[in-house]
């Protein structure tokens, strides 16, 4: 190995699948490879939809076998699920998937007693039905709940196991809505008046902390040799997205795509407002005291969800045939609840047009146009929000993660938003855990030093806008007068 260069494996862990990035990094270099990929299936049981996180863990395992000797192991995931422990460690179950039902009606029981305005001003997350606070306020009823000693977050629960050692991470504690954006810590008085017993989190570890090494088993099961030590990265998986956007400047906003997009700014502190409450913008934590404002849009699920109805077919000629499609013909609000719970996706995509009194989407490629445009709009509309919200300005758009495949996308979100789109790293949460990992080691510096990293190693590709942006107004006006 080259001198001053080290080895990590980065697993990062999405709704959809999971996979295991074999990565290099020294001062002026940053290759990553996939050493795994394995899907990751949630499974319908009587009780509910459950994530499958035996399957998840083995698929780790064989990733880090795969992914040979390494300097370092970060784990990041999707964020709010949890995994509960009894008081011999022991996991009482498969961790509740955040599609689940159980939460319905969960969010007006904590405003019963701790009101929206006063939980957003506390916390200052958005509104969605499955954020933690929701999801213990319904399991707080339950055996399972009663008998718990411990909750792990995701990334945190796959570390447990492969160290023995707990913790949670704060980026993704970040997004439980019992974190106080302002000092970084719990949010203690809104935990007090809704009764929930901090104790049962792990202590809370910052990016960069060690999280234990390897253990005996594992090492063996692996075929590593030890000691190899587990770092904690940014493990909200779009901590670290947003950590691997190739920025040069303060003036930008970001989309993070994938079954999700997250869309906002980059901040050095929260917006509380009552506005920005009802605008439905979050403030999360990242890498080096920043925080993600942002607002979560439904994102690629619709489109896989759609795919998955018709069978599979390939995404280059649904592409192909949806470029071909006449714009903004007809769009949905891409941040609806109503496309939230898996299956029959095109039917209540053509009913929510129908619905809306537009033309009904009846082809595959008519509804791949629609869920495009539909998204690009959302995309303008949290840009052009958060803008507002925060007094940012925003000069340039940087979209990375999944998305950055659809040039068709990333094109109608320039035209959307009138600003250039950069796409950057379709692996952008693999990227940002693999960079914190090398800032443990030294290799790199501040989150300034990262992205010039990136912007000299990653390949880049821009989108300019086209068109004066008049058609895009009517479009969202058509979905304001519903």
């Amino acid at each position: 190995m080259s001198a001053g260069v080290k080895s990590y494996a980065a697993v990062d862990l999405g709704a959809s699948s999971g996979r295991v990035m074999a990565g290099r990094v020294g001062p002026d270099s940053l290759e990553l490879s996939e050493a795994h990929r394995f899907p990751n299936r949630p499974v319908r049981v009587p009780e509910g939809l459950r994530w499958d996180v035996l399957a998840l863990y083995g698929g780790v395992l064989d990733g880090l076998r795969a992914a040979g000797q390494v300097d370092s192991v970060g784990i990041d995931s999707w964020a709010v699920d949890h995994g509960l422990l009894d008081a011999d460690g022991a996991l009482l179950g498969n961790p509740v998937h955040y599609r689940d039902a159980r939460t319905e009606g969960a969010a007006e029981k904590v405003w019963a007693r701790v009101p929206a305005e006063e939980l957003y001003a506390a916390t200052g997350l958005q509104y969605a039905p499955f954020n933690t606070l929701y999801q213990l306020t319904a399991a707080r009823a339950s055996a399972q709940f009663a008998r718990a000693e411990r909750l792990l977050l995701i990334p945190d629960l796959l570390t447990y196991w492969l160290t023995g050692e707990q913790g949670t991470e704060l980026t993704n504690a970040s997004t439980t809505q019992l974190i106080d954006p302002r000092t970084r810590d719990w949010a203690r008085e809104v935990a007090e008046r809704l009764g929930i017993d901090l104790g049962l989190f792990a202590p809370l570890r910052q990016p960069g902390d060690p999280a234990g090494v390897l253990r005996p088993e594992v090492l063996a099961e692996t075929g590593l040799a030890g000691p190899v030590p587990v770092t904690a990265v940014a493990s909200h998986d779009t901590a670290s997205a947003v950590a691997a956007v190739p920025a040069t400047g303060d003036h930008f906003a970001y989309i993070c795509t994938g079954t999700w997009s997250l869309a906002g700014l980059e901040l050095t502190a929260p917006v509380l407002t009552e506005e920005s409450r009802a605008a439905n913008f979050t403030n999360e934590l990242g890498l080096d005291g920043t925080v993600r404002y942002l607002r979560n849009i439904m994102g690629l699920w619709l489109l896989q969800e759609c795919q998955r109805a018709w069978g599979g077919p390939d995404l280059g000629l649904l592409l192909r045939e949806a470029g071909a499609v006449a714009a903004l013909r007809s769009v949905v609000d891409a941040g609806d609840e109503a496309f939230l719970a898996p299956g029959r996706m095109p039917e209540r995509i053509a009913a929510a047009c129908r619905a809306s009194g537009q033309p009904v989407p009846g082809t595959r490629a008519e509804i791949t146009r629609c869920i495009l445009d539909s998204l690009a709009l959302a995309h303008r509309r949290a840009v052009a929000d958060a803008r507002r919200l925060a007094d940012h300005p925003v000069d340039v758009v940087y979209v990375v993660g999944g998305g950055t495949r659809n040039a068709l996308l990333c094109q109608l979100t320039a035209d959307a938003c009138g600003l250039p789109v950069v796409a950057g790293a379709t692996e952008a949460a693999a990227l940002g855990n693999l960079l914190v990992q090398a800032r443990a080691h030294g290799l790199v510096g501040d989150l300034a030093a990262m992205r010039q990293l990136l912007t000299r190693t990653q390949p880049l590709t821009r989108y300019t806008p086209r068109g004066d942006g008049a058609r895009w107004r009517a479009a969202e006006a058509r979905l304001a007068v519903r």
